[in-house]
C-alpha cells in the first residue's frame, strides 16, 4: 500500500485557527461553574490578554503579508488574506460568549457575593456627589480632550488604550469629534464611597461627569472605543550597524504600527464608528462591536481582593526537598553543589519554589569563593529580576559573568534593553542575541574549581529565568554536574559571543543544528522498533506542535502502528483519528490554574526508553531560527518524576481536552463514580506530601499511575557476554540490574556506557566490562 500524500492540505489545521481554539478553550474555563467566581474571571482577563496579543502578532502579520501582495499558501491551503477572513469570523463570537456571560451570570453572581459592579444611574444621589467630587479633583486634571475638526486633525491614539469618543455640537450645526483617553495610570475599579465591594468602572465615572471637562457643549453621544495596533514590525539585521539601535527603533516604530481592530460600544453612532474607521484606516471587518465593558484585562486588579471563599485555595510552592537553605548561607554554597554533584536534581515550577531552587543555584554561584565564571542566557526576566542582580553581585566578588540577552524577546524588548544598560554598567559581558537568530534557550553554566579540578554545573529548564511567571507557569529543569553536559553548554555559550555554533554536541540537542535531525531520528526509530514488533511509543509535551515536517514524520510512525500521545497546550497542525494515517496519535491540551509550559519528550526505543526536557516546541521557529537547547534525563529518580507528570496527564479529567480529526476538542470529563482527577492538583499534592517527607526526590510519585518496567534501562539484547573459562557465556546482568539506577547509555560517540560512581562522579567506558568492572569496584 503506498503512502498518501502528507503534503496534501487535507491533513494539516490551520495555525492561527488552532490557536483561536486554544483561547477558546481559555474562555470556556472562564465560562465553567465548576471554577470559583474570581477564578472564571481570572480566565476572562487571560481571554483578553491573549487574543489582545493574537491580534497584534498574528493578524497583524497576515496584514502586512497581505499589502505586500503574498499569495503563497501555508500547509493547509489558505493564503493570508483567507486566514485573515476566517480569524476575524471565528473570532467575532468570541467576543460575544466573553460579554454575554460576564453581563449574564458572572456579574450577577458575584454582586450576590459582594463584589459590586455598579452602573453609576444606579448610584444614590449622594454617592454620585462624592464621586464627583473625587473626579474633580484627582481624575479631571489628568484628561486631554483632543478634538478633531478643520482646526485640529485627528489624534494620535495609542495601543489598547480605552478611549471616549464624544460627539459634540457648539451650535453651529456641525459636530465635533473629541477623543478622551481613560487615563491607565488611574484604578479601572473606583470605590464607591462609604461601601465595602462596590465599584464603578472609571470610563464610566469620566462620562458622568464630562461636563467639567468640556462644558458649554451640547454633548449628541458619548462611546467607549479601544484600538490594536501591529506588533509585527521587522527590520532588516543584515544592515543593521547596531542591535540595540534597532530594537530601540522597532519599539518605537510600534507604537505608531497600523491598526489592525477597532472595538466600540455595540450602540455607538455610525457617523462616529466612520470617522474612526476612515482615519484608522480600515474596513468593515475590522470593525468589532462589544456590549458592556470593551476590555477585560484590567478585571485582574479586581481577583486580588481579599475574598478567598471565592478563588481557588492559594498556592505557595515548596522547597525543594534536596535543595533546602539549611546551613548554605555559612558555606557559600559548597553544599548546594555538593548535592548536585550527588545526583541530578530535576525542579517543577510552581510547585517547586523558583527562588529554592534555580535563584538558590544561581546565589551560589555568586558568592561561592571557589566559582570561577557564570554564564547565562536570558530570554524573559522580571523588571526588578533578583536574577540578574545576582549575575552583577557575581561579578562584583570577581567571577568572570557573561550574560545573554536576547532583545528580539517580544514585548520584553523595552524590559531587556534596560537589563543590558545595566550590566554593562557593571562591566559585564553581554551578548544581545544573534543576527537571524532568536536565543531562546533557559541555560545556566557554573564553572568551578574544585579539589580534583575544575568542575561543570549546569541548570538546563523549560521557561524564562523570571520569578513571577514561575508562579504560575509550569516548567521543569535540571540542575546536573555532568560533564558532558557543561561541555555542550560551554559550545553554546561559546557561540553567543563567538563566530559560529559548533554541530557536534555530546549529548545537548540544539538548534538549529542537530536538534531537528536526532528529534526525526528518534521518531523514525519508533516508526522501525513498530514494524519490527518491538515496543513503540512516543509522548510529546510541548505548547505548539506547528512544524510540517515533524507533523508528517509523526504520520508515518502512526501508519507503522506507533502509539503516539502528544499533549499540545496550543497549536497543533496534527490532525488525530485520520483513517490509515493518524489512528494511533491522540492529541490532549490541559488549561489549568497554572500555565502548561514544561515541554517533555518521551520514546520507547524498544523498551530502553529516552527522556528529554528542554526549551524547544516542535514549532518551525524553534527547530530552525532559534537557538534551542533540550537535554537528557538519564536518572532513573527523575525519569520516574516525568512518567508520573505524563501519566498524571493523560489521566486528567478535569482539566484535559482532547482534539477531534477535524480540529475540535471536546473536554475530558469523569465517568460515574470515577474520582475528579486535575492533574494540576496532584502535582502540587505530590509536592506538598514530598516537602513533608524530607530529603529525597521532589515529588511523591502515585505509583498506582506509574509502569515501573519503563524506568529501569534494561541489558540490551545484543550486547555480548563474556566467556567463561569452560567456553561457556558468563551471564552479568545481574551486576545491571542489582545497580540500575548507578549506570546509564550516554548519548556520546566515543561512549557506549557510564556508571555513577560513588563519590558522584560519571565515569565513561567503551566497554561492556569496564563498565560492569567499574560497578562492581565501587559497589561489590
Amino acid at each position: 500500500m503506498s503512502e498518501p500524500d502528507l503534503t496534501a492540505p487535507e491533513y494539516y489545521l490551520n495555525r492561527e485557527l488552532s490557536e483561536l481554539a486554544f483561547q477558546s478553550r481559555v474562555l470556556s474555563e472562564g465560562m465553567d461553574e465548576r471554577n470559583p467566581p474570581l477564578e472564571r474571571l481570572r480566565f476572562l482577563a487571560f481571554f483578553t490578554k491573549n487574543t489582545d496579543e493574537f491580534f497584534m502578532k498574528r493578524v497583524g502579520g497576515l496584514e502586512q503579508q497581505m499589502k505586500a501582495g503574498v499569495t503563497e499558501t501555508t500547509p493547509d491551503g489558505r493564503t493570508p488574506e483567507e486566514q485573515w477572513r476566517e480569524i476575524l469570523d471565528a473570532a467575532r463570537p468570541l467576543f460575544r460568549q466573553q460579554t454575554d456571560y460576564w453581563q449574564t451570570e458572572l456579574k450577577p453572581e458575584l454582586a450576590d457575593a459582594g463584589i459590586e459592579i455598579s452602573d453609576y444611574d444606579d448610584l444614590t444621589a449622594a454617592q454620585r456627589d462624592d464621586l464627583r467630587a473625587h473626579f474633580e479633583a484627582s481624575i479631571l486634571p489628568t484628561l486631554t480632550p483632543l478634538a478633531f475638526d478643520p482646526a485640529h486633525p485627528f489624534p494620535f491614539i495609542s495601543n489598547l488604550s480605552l478611549s471616549l469618543g464624544v460627539l459634540s455640537d457648539d451650535g453651529s450645526g456641525e459636530e465635533t469629534f473629541t477623543r478622551i483617553k481613560i487615563p491607565p495610570n488611574q484604578p479601572r475599579f473606583v470605590d464607591v464611597p462609604n461601601t465595602t465591594g462596590q465599584y464603578v468602572l472609571l470610563e464610566d465615572l469620566v462620562e458622568a461627569n464630562l461636563d467639567l471637562l468640556l462644558p458649554d457643549l451640547d454633548i449628541v453621544d458619548v462611546s467607549k472605543f479601544r484600538v490594536t495596533r501591529n506588533a509585527e514590525v521587522r527590520r532588516n539585521e543584515e544592515v543593521a550597524e547596531d542591535l540595540i539601535d534597532q530594537i530601540e527603533e522597532v519599539l518605537e516604530q510600534r507604537r505608531f504600527a497600523t491598526v489592525v481592530r477597532l472595538e466600540v460600544d455595540a450602540d455607538m453612532p455610525e457617523r462616529a464608528v466612520d470617522i474612526l474607521r476612515e482615519n484608522l484606516g480600515l474596513g468593515d471587518r475590522e470593525v468589532f462591536y462589544r456590549e458592556g465593558p470593551i476590555d477585560f484585562q484590567d478585571f485582574f486588579e479586581l481577583i486580588d481582593v481579599d475574598r478567598p471563599d471565592l478563588k481557588l485555595d492559594s498556592w505557595t510552592p515548596e522547597p525543594h526537598p534536596r535543595l533546602r537553605p539549611k546551613g548554605r548561607e555559612s558555606d557559600g554554597g559548597s553544599n548546594l553543589f555538593a548535592e548536585i554533584r550527588n545526583g541530578d536534581i530535576l525542579a517543577h515550577h510552581p510547585y517547586h519554589s523558583f527562588e529554592g531552587t534555580v535563584q538558590q543555584f544561581l546565589d551560589a554561584a555568586a558568592n561561592d569563593p571557589n566559582v570561577l565564571a557564570v554564564k547565562a542566557a536570558i530570554y524573559r526576566t522580571a523588571s526588578d529580576s533578583k536574577v540578574i542582580q545576582t549575575l552583577i553581585d557575581a561579578a562584583d566578588n570577581g567571577k568572570q559573568v557573561a550574560v545573554m540577552v536576547e532583545l528580539k524577546a517580544r514585548f520584553d524588548e523595552k524590559n531587556n534593553l534596560e537589563w543590558v544598560h545595566r550590566l554593562e554598567e557593571e562591566g559585564i559581558h553581554v551578548a544581545y542575541g544573534t543576527v537571524g537568530l532568536k536565543t531562546h534557550t533557559k541555560t545556566a553554566l557554573v564553572v568551578r574549581q574544585e579539589s580534583d579540578g575544575v568542575q561543570l554545573y549546569s541548570h538546563v529548564g523549560t521557561g524564562n529565568y523570571h520569578s513571577e511567571t514561575a508562579k504560575g507557569y509550569s516548567d521543569l529543569g535540571l540542575l546536573t554536574a555532568d560533564r558532558d553536559i557543561g561541555q555542550d553548554l560551554t559550545k553554546v555559550f561559546n557561540f553567543f559571543t563567538g563566530p559560529t555554533l559548533d554541530d557536534s554536541f555530546r549529548k545537548l540537542l540544539i538548534a538549529p543544528v542537530t536538534m531537528r535531525e536526532r528529534f526525526v531520528e528518534k521518531i523514525r526509530r519508533e516508526k522501525a522498533n513498530a514494524r519490527e514488533g518491538k515496543r513503540a511509543r512516543i509522548v510529546v509535551k510541548v505548547n505548539g506542535l506547528e512544524d510540517p515536517e515533524m507533523v508528517a514524520e509523526l504520520y508515518r510512525a502512526s501508519m507503522a502502528g506507533v502509539d503516539i500521545d502528544l499533549v499540545v497546550r496550543d497549536i497543533c497542525r496534527l490532525r488525530p483519528g485520520l483513517e490509515g494515517v493518524s489512528e494511533n496519535v491522540t492529541v490532549h491540551s490541559i488549561v489549568g490554574r497554572f500555565l502548561e509550559h514544561a515541554r517533555i519528550f518521551y520514546f520507547e526505543n524498544a523498551g530502553d526508553p529516552e527522556w528529554y526536557i528542554g526549551s524547544a516546541d516542535w514549532m518551525t521557529r524553534n527547530l530552525d531560527h532559534r537557538v534551542e537547547a533540550v537535554t537528557p534525563v538519564e536518572a532513573p529518580s527523575l525519569r520516574r518524576q516525568l512518567r508520573f507528570i505524563l501519566e498524571a496527564s493523560l489521566r486528567d479529567n478535569r482539566r484535559r481536552w482532547v482534539m477531534q480529526s477535524d480540529g475540535s476538542y471536546e473536554q475530558v470529563t469523569p465517568e460515574e463514580g470515577d474520582p475528579v482527577r486535575d492533574v494540576q492538583e496532584v502535582l502540587m499534592q505530590s509536592a506538598r506530601e514530598a516537602s513533608e517527607r524530607g530529603y529525597g526526590p521532589g515529588l511523591v510519585v502515585d505509583s498506582d499511575l506509574v509502569d515501573e518496567e519503563l524506568l529501569v534501562e534494561p541489558v540490551p539484547e545484543t550486547a555480548a557476554k563474556p566467556a567463561t573459562s569452560d567456553g561457556g557465556v558468563e551471564s552479568d546482568a545481574s551486576v545491571f540490574e542489582t545497580h540500575a539506577d548507578r549506570w546509564y547509555h550516554p548519548e556520546s560517540e566515543t561512549y557506549e556506557w557510564a556508571v555513577r560512581t560513588a563519590d558522584g562522579q560519571r565515569r565513561y567506558f567503551k566497554t561492556r566490562e569496564g563498565a560492569q568492572d567499574r560497578l562492581q569496584a565501587e559497589y561489590e
